[in-house]
């Protein structure tokens, strides 16, 4: 890491600013600080691909929704991904908590109010 960053610090006034290149070192180095954090904890990761692996189904269907039958079918598939995601992160009782949640979902809109379903969430 610190060769990388004497190389950019080099290497940047040899090169057009606006090249690709200038660009890409101008943006690296602005966020270098922050970057060299992964190095004080080993348990920290290098990338975000985790963060990126649970939030693509998310996106997808996000992208899925535009062709439900009704905005009213739309909105109940988004509450079920959410109560999936959230039951991914249940540990032990996975399962039987998501089949509670699906069991009281129909009583909980009834009573009209999104904010009642918020009560189903395991840290609510």
């Amino acid at each position: 890491m610190n060769s990388l960053e004497v190389w950019m610090e080099k290497t940047y006034f040899t090169v057009l600013a606006h090249s690709l290149i200038g660009e890409a070192i101008r943006y690296s180095y602005s966020l270098w600080p922050r970057m060299k954090n992964y190095l004080l904890d080993g348990r920290l990761k290098l990338d975000n691909n985790l963060c990126e692996n649970t939030v693509r189904p998310i996106a997808l269907s996000r992208k899925n929704f535009l062709f439900c039958d009704n905005h009213e079918a739309g909105g109940n598939a988004a509450v079920l991904c959410s109560f999936l995601g959230s039951s991914r992160n249940r540990e032990s009782t996975r399962g039987e908590w998501l089949m509670d949640v699906i069991g009281k979902m129909p009583y909980y809109q009834k009573l009209g109010n999104d904010e009642n379903l918020k009560r189903l969430l395991p840290n609510y």
